[in-house]
């Protein structure tokens, strides 16, 4: 059975706060945070993980060449 408890949400300058109470605690200090629908997802980011230095890496706006480029089409292999 899944627990739940009523909890309020503040306002701090101009962000939302949650105080997440001790039962519901997560491990670690960084969380992925989506929202599905008028769901908000709250997920803990393991230390160290890929993830995590996914998310410290800027976007790569290199053009990648055409690989295919001058290859001959395969032969068909009937065996």
């Amino acid at each position: 059975m899944e627990k739940t408890r009523h909890v309020s949400l503040l306002i701090n300058g101009e962000e939302q706060v949650l105080t997440i109470p001790q039962e519901f605690a997560l491990v670690g200090t960084e969380v992925v945070l989506r929202k599905e629908g008028q769901r908000l997802i709250i997920e803990p980011i393991p230390p160290n993980s890929l993830l995590s230095l996914l998310t410290t890496l800027p976007d790569i706006t290199d053009e990648f060449p055409d690989t295919d480029d001058g290859i001959l089409p395969l032969d068909d292999v009937m065996l």
